[in-house]
């Protein structure tokens, strides 16, 4: 997905991140941090949907867009990407 360029929607992962296993956790939240890294237009989706995410009631959900919003709003990020 995020390496290869696969289309997925992004109902896909909000879909899965009320899951608690801990390898789907962990799956939704790398694949969300390295969509955003790509390019710009990505970062941008991919922080929508985290917020979107951190919505959610599930404990899982918030972990989820927690990491993943902390990775995608560092000054690092931001500034390559500009």
């Amino acid at each position: 997905m995020a390496r290869f360029g696969i289309e997925v929607p992004n109902a896909a992962f909000e879909k899965r991140a009320g899951d608690d296993r801990n390898f789907v956790k962990k799956a939704v939240n790398w694949a969300l941090r390295q969509i955003g890294k790509r390019n710009l237009a990505l970062h941008g989706a991919a922080v929508t949907t985290a917020e979107a995410i951190a919505a959610r009631d599930s404990r899982s959900a918030r972990w989820i867009a927690a990491h993943a919003l902390r990775e995608l709003r560092s000054e690092k990020l931001t500034s390559r990407l500009s």
